[in-house]
């Protein structure tokens, strides 16, 4: 391979570019944002997400001052939720120090919540013109497959060899464009089971293609069981006000808010009792639990979970003092739409704006 390599990706580039906004309007802020909602998510996933956020924070300065609420409630939806909160942080550290300017220096963008190596080249490349390689896992499978690369993907060995790869190929300018044409590529081209090499402006330079074995690449770590747990939630209705709490800041979900539960233990003699210990560890109350209220079935990254909802009512005699568990609120169900909740605990609180839970006898 040679620098033929990146011409030709250029050119085709150059034709066949997907328009995307943060491309037409490609200031750092802009780039800074999509990179961080492209974590993960396909772009036609993050578009929608893109513009409105961009219509409620068209800056850096509103979005550092913007309640961490708003910003969560904004990203609702997208998933991985600390990316919200990382680049909410950033937003209030590059406003404090830098002025509200956008570091350029590749260590400095390294400092900021939330950007690692892949999001600082990516900013640096496309925002700022440097030369920096971006590798994300569309731009990993096109190099495992120009190179004919056979470590294992997330091993020591093969971030080495497809990082210098990378690096290697960067044009001498134009190296935004080179790492966006290489995500464009994986994404239209370069897929993960049927890649389409006729059409690939690489074909040419690609070792898995000349021996017909780029649908064995990437070589991939074995995976690990996914763990699948069973989650109790608890809608407590109180006088048309239901029971709401926010999630703790540094785990799963962190600043969310959630119908109160949780995870079924071995201890637990079935649903319902495990549901009356959550809300007594959460919240120091003891409940009578009702009709279910559905159940709800989410994956997340590393587990998946099945959660079974229940109407609930306080026993007699029970009230929560709000001063002693500032995360606790009671809202009335309309209000429910203010407070940025995860996916499974939105589809609680959707029902609930549909039908009055029943609250036992």
């Amino acid at each position: 391979m040679s620098d033929s390599l990146s011409s030709a990706l250029l050119v085709w580039y150059d034709q066949s570019a997907r328009v995307l906004p943060w491309r037409s309007d490609p200031t750092p802020y802009h780039i800074w944002v999509s990179e961080m909602m492209l974590q993960q998510t396909q772009v036609d996933t993050v578009l929608p997400y893109y513009q409105r956020f961009m219509s409620l924070f068209p800056d850096v300065f509103s979005l550092a001052s913007a309640p961490q609420a708003d910003v969560l409630r904004a990203w609702e939806g997208l998933g991985y939720y600390s990316r919200a909160r990382n680049l909410h942080r950033a937003a209030q550290k590059v406003v404090a120090e830098y002025s509200g300017q956008l570091p350029q220096d590749l260590a400095q963008l390294r400092q900021l919540p939330g950007i690692g190596r892949y999001t600082a080249g990516a900013i640096a490349s496309i925002a700022f013109d440097q030369p920096e390689p971006a590798l994300d896992g569309n731009i990993r499978r096109i190099f495992a497959r120009l190179l004919n690369a056979r470590h294992p993907l997330g091993t020591p060995a093969s971030d080495a060899e497809l990082w210098d790869a990378a690096r290697k190929h960067l044009p001498a300018r134009r190296a935004g464009d080179f790492n966006q044409a290489l995500m464009d590529l994986g994404a239209s081209i370069c897929l993960p089971k049927a890649p389409n090499c006729p059409a690939c402006p690489l074909r040419d330079f690609c070792q898995a293609f000349a021996l017909g074995a780029q649908k064995e690449l990437p070589v991939k770590k074995a995976k690990k069981p996914v763990p699948e747990y069973i989650v109790t939630a608890a809608v407590i209705a109180v006088e048309g006000r239901v029971l709401i709490q926010q999630r703790p800041q540094g785990g799963l979900l962190g600043g969310m808010w959630e119908f109160p539960g949780g995870k079924l233990e071995p201890s637990d003699a079935g649903l319902e009792d495990c549901l009356q210990r959550e809300i007594r560890e959460e919240l120091g109350l003891d409940i009578q639990v009702g009709a279910g209220f559905g159940v709800y079935k989410h994956a997340y990254t590393h587990f998946r979970i099945t959660l079974h909802a229940f109407c609930c009512a306080l026993l007699p005699g029970e009230t929560l003092d709000l001063s002693a568990y500032p995360q606790a609120r009671w809202v009335i169900p309309p209000e429910l739409a203010a407070y940025a909740m995860g996916k499974v605990d939105r589809q609680i609180a959707n029902r609930l704006l549909k039908t009055t839970p029943s609250t036992p006898n």
